[in-house]
């Protein structure tokens, strides 16, 4: 992953599942993988990332009139023309996404790529959900920006020696924040680590996401971040916060702030 030698879109890669990054081996059955498409709060435990707009958003995208569903609830056509489909095996349901394709010349058309991507997120973010945390919600950090020194996001973050699919890993973040545990997936243009430091038992889930210079969306690359934790007493959880905050302050200075989840309650006890 760097700016200046990412790929188009489309490339085979490995995504923690098969070449497809639009597929995803899931262990789950298809009942359950349904449940987290067609319940509105289960999909906001893996879709995008929590800002004041995520509700409307899945609202249109997930149960919109024109949703179609298919009768043996193995398929979920969108009204943009993007399908999901789930194919149950003995070990689990491979969850594919099939891109519709957008009018030439449509704003669609210019955002196809970066949507395309955001798919992939979301799908490991899915599979996450369901393979690791199926009953527990999340709280999520997201930020997006052009680095100032051009160097790309895993550059920033230390993380270009992290290895495949799997394996182990330990970074220490500009703000000093240490992070470990082990590559989720991985592809041309995306990074996913789980992280132990992430969660109060287990772990949370981390992408750095590459934006290549787009004709029409941006004229520089850029980098994202989603960070997805769970269970985190606030003292904890805003440190994690505060680091990521940190790193776009420093690196980023023209992005817009950091996003997170809005905390309705303490449920454990500030450390």
């Amino acid at each position: 992953m760097n700016h200046s030698s990412a790929p188009a879109a489309g490339t085979d890669t490995d995504s923690g599942g098969g070449a497809n990054p639009l597929s995803v081996h899931i262990n789950a059955d298809a009942r359950q993988i349904w449940v987290m498409l067609r319940e509105p709060a289960k999909v906001a435990q893996w879709q995008g990332w929590d800002y004041d707009g995520l509700a409307e958003e899945i609202r249109l995208i997930y149960f919109s009139p024109s949703v179609a569903e298919g009768s043996d609830h193995l398929s979920l056509a969108l009204e943009d023309g993007d399908t999901f489909r789930l194919t149950p095996g003995p070990d689990g349901t491979e969850v594919t996404l099939e891109r519709g394709q957008p009018e030439p010349g449509s704003d669609l058309s210019d955002w196809h790529e970066d949507i395309t991507e955001g798919w992939i997120s979301f799908l490991q973010q899915l599979r996450f959900a369901l393979e690791r945390r199926p009953n527990t919600n999340r709280h999520t950090a997201f930020f997006s920006g052009t680095p100032a020194d051009g160097r790309a996001l895993v550059q920033q973050v230390g993380a270009t020696a992290v290895g495949d699919p799997g394996d182990s890993y330990a970074l220490t973040l500009p703000s000093g924040q240490e992070l470990t545990g082990k590559v989720w997936f991985r592809t041309e243009r995306q990074l996913g680590l789980t992280v132990a430091q992430y969660a109060e038992h287990g772990d949370g889930l981390l992408i750095l996401a590459e934006q290549p210079l787009t004709e029409g969306v941006r004229d520089e690359p850029s980098d994202l971040v989603i960070a997805s934790t769970y269970e985190l007493g606030a003292k904890a959880l805003h440190e994690v916060w505060d680091g990521w905050e940190a790193v776009r302050r420093d690196h980023y200075p023209n992005a817009d702030p950091l996003v997170t989840s809005t905390l309705k309650h303490r449920s454990k006890s500030a450390r």
